[in-house]
Order: C-alpha cells, then sequence, then structure tokens
C-alpha cells in the first residue's frame, strides 16, 4: 500500500480539509533495513522485510513520549509536530488549539505522559509506508492498553504517530508471526475477510446512518445509534448527524493478520453534529474548548466536526461463527465548529 504525501506542513495546516497528503520522496532510493541477521541494504520498495528494528521502535516511541509531553506542557502544537500525523495529529492539534486560547501560558494541569510495558508489532513488507504497532500501558486512562501505529513514508522522515486508541486490558487479538517475530500486514482490498479494510471506514459511517448487521452491537455502534436518536429532537432543539468516511493518505487503513486468519484494522471516520435551536430558543451554551474552535456567530446554529480512530476485528471470510466486525476501542476529538 502507497500512500502520497506532500510537503511537510505544520500540523494546523495539517487537519482533515486538507487531508494532509504528501508526495512519495524516495521510492526509487535504495531502504536500509535492519534484519534480525543484522544490517542489509534492500530496495525497500521491492523486498519483504522488517519495517524497523525493536530498538528503533522503541526510541520512537520514546521520541514521541518526549515531544506529546512538551506540547501537552506548553500547549504548543509545533512542539510535536515532527512526531504525529493523520488521525493523531488531528484531533490532539485542535485539543492543544483550544487549550493554549484558554490558557496562552501553558496547561496549568500538564501531568506527563509515561508509557511502559510496551510491546511492539512490527510487519514485514515490501514498500513504503513502513509502519509498527506499540501496546504500551500508560499513567493515564485507567488499566486500558494504549495502541499506537507509527508511521515513515522514507528514511528521510522521523516515525510519526498516526493512530491511538485505548483497548481495554485481554482484548488485543493474538497476532499471525513468522519464525524470527514479524507480523503478517493485510492489503487494504484483502478479499480474504468479512469486511475489506479499505471498506471499514465508509462502511461504518454508512452504518450509522443506516444500521445494519456488518458491526457487532456495543457502545460505538449499536450503543451510538441509540444516543443519537435519542438526543436528535429535544424541547426547542433539533441536532442533525454527518458522518463521512476518511481513507486517503494519511488517514489510509492499516491492518495486521490475526491468528485465527481475521485482521485488526485501524481506521479513521470524520462526523459532524448540527444543533439547531427553534425560534424563541438558542443553542445551549458551548464548553469553553469549543468556543476556542468555533469560527462565526452561534446565533440559530452550531456545526461541531469531529474526528474519530478506531480500532477493530474483521473476521476471516466464511469462518465459521460471527461474520460481524467487533470493535476493540474508539477515541474522537472536536477539530472545529462553526456557529451560524
Amino acid at each position: 500500500m502507497t500512500r502520497d504525501r506532500g510537503p511537510r506542513t505544520p500540523r494546523s495546516r495539517r487537519r482533515i480539509d486538507q487531508f494532509g497528503r504528501r508526495t512519495l520522496r524516495a521510492v526509487s532510493v535504495a531502504a536500509v533495513a535492519l534484519a534480525a541477521s543484522g544490517c542489509v541494504v534492500v530496495h525497500g520498495e521491492r523486498e519483504v522485510v522488517p519495517a524497523t528494528t525493536r530498538a528503533e521502535a522503541a526510541k520512537a516511541l520514546k521520541d514521541f513520549t518526549a515531544a506529546y509531553n512538551a506540547a501537552d506542557k506548553a500547549y504548543d502544537s509545533s512542539l510535536d509536530a515532527d512526531h504525529v500525523t493523520g488521525a493523531l495529529a488531528a484531533i490532539d492539534g485542535a485539543r492543544l488549539d483550544a487549550g493554549k486560547a484558554a490558557n496562552p501560558g501553558g496547561n496549568p494541569d500538564h501531568t506527563p505522559l509515561k508509557l511502559s510495558d510496551a510491546e511492539f508489532t512490527i510487519p514485514k513488507k515490501a514498500g513504503w509506508p513502513r509502519w509498527f504497532l506499540a501496546d504500551t500501558r500508560a499513567n493515564k486512562g485507567g488499566d486500558s492498553r494504549w495502541l499506537f501505529v507509527f508511521t515513515r513514508d522514507d528514511l528521510d522522515r522521523p516515525w510519526e504517530a498516526t493512530y491511538l486508541t485505548l483497548v481495554a486490558p485481554g482484548r488485543v487479538p493474538e497476532f499471525t508471526k513468522d519464525a524470527d517475530g514479524w507480523a503478517e500486514p493485510v492489503a487494504p482490498g484483502a478479499t480474504d475477510l468479512a469486511v475489506r479494510p479499505e471498506d471499514l471506514s465508509r462502511d461504518y459511517t454508512d452504518y450509522l446512518q443506516d444500521g445494519g448487521d456488518t458491526f457487532a452491537a456495543g457502545p460505538h455502534t449499536s450503543g451510538w445509534r441509540e444516543t443519537r436518536e435519542k438526543n436528535a429532537s429535544r424541547p426547542g432543539l433539533a441536532t442533525q448527524y454527518i458522518d463521512e468516511p476518511l481513507t486517503e493518505g494519511d488517514y489510509a487503513p492499516l491492518a495486521l493478520r490475526t491468528k485465527d486468519g481475521g485482521a485488526m484494522v485501524f481506521f479513521t471516520t470524520r462526523h459532524f453534529e448540527k444543533q439547531t435551536a427553534a425560534t424563541g430558543s438558542s443553542v445551549p451554551e458551548p464548553a469553553e474548548a469549543v468556543l476556542a474552535l468555533t469560527k462565526g456567530e452561534i446565533k440559530q446554529s452550531l456545526t461541531m466536526e469531529f474526528v474519530s480512530n478506531e480500532v477493530a476485528v474483521t473476521p476471516k471470510r466464511n469462518a465459521s461463527g460471527d461474520q460481524r466486525v467487533t470493535f476493540l476501542g474508539r477515541i474522537q476529538g472536536l477539530t472545529g465548529a462553526q456557529g451560524e
């Protein structure tokens, strides 16, 4: 799978409406791959090699954590712009911008993120992007495991955290690995799955609008639809929901083969929530963070834009048992709002 990316821009300009595409600059150069047996030079666009070494993956996680903490302490998204991209950049960049608006001097409640017990799942693949999964514990979020997906589009780029989801302990599936411990990536268009990874984003947004049986019941599927239905019409206020898939560039899905033949897939979606007040009524006063990201004047309506990154398991096609996709986790963040 190849993702096109253009020249690097600050994260505030790499929001969803720009889609963050970059130009792949090094498709034709030789990639240095550190295999288990040592350092070998191969043509990375053709040879099937591990995406990175475990030592380099650990360093990428350490570098990200340091940059993330600096950005969070200062409420300054420029401080970790080289270490995040995709859904995580959109979600956390907006959070930092809203925090900066309320507290220009920095985050008064900053508590450094500390990650531990890291387990790295590194796929063996040809071509770019290279990517790997870091499964960690954290000093925040209770007992949940913090799953980070790091990506890199060429050797001149730093590793960037693209996805972050929190998953309950024991819910991360076992992955298929070869004799050297390298994992197997799953192509976006893989047809041996109940749902192809490249279809998950669109299938999920279709499900949120129309329902169906593609996804197993849970808080991010049937539960979210029930909450929306309950909130759609209240005295003096109507709420509309629009859902859109995000599948291009840094928002492309990434998947790992599980031992049972299925796949664990990271993917992204975008959601709009429009609140419209009836004549003589007004939209409820938004939270301070929402106001910080709102353009225009809130007169009769407020449209909020969210980005959501998800991780789910899609079973092997025609396998015995349930063929529905099961959600493992989802993180959503406000990325913008418009008052009218």
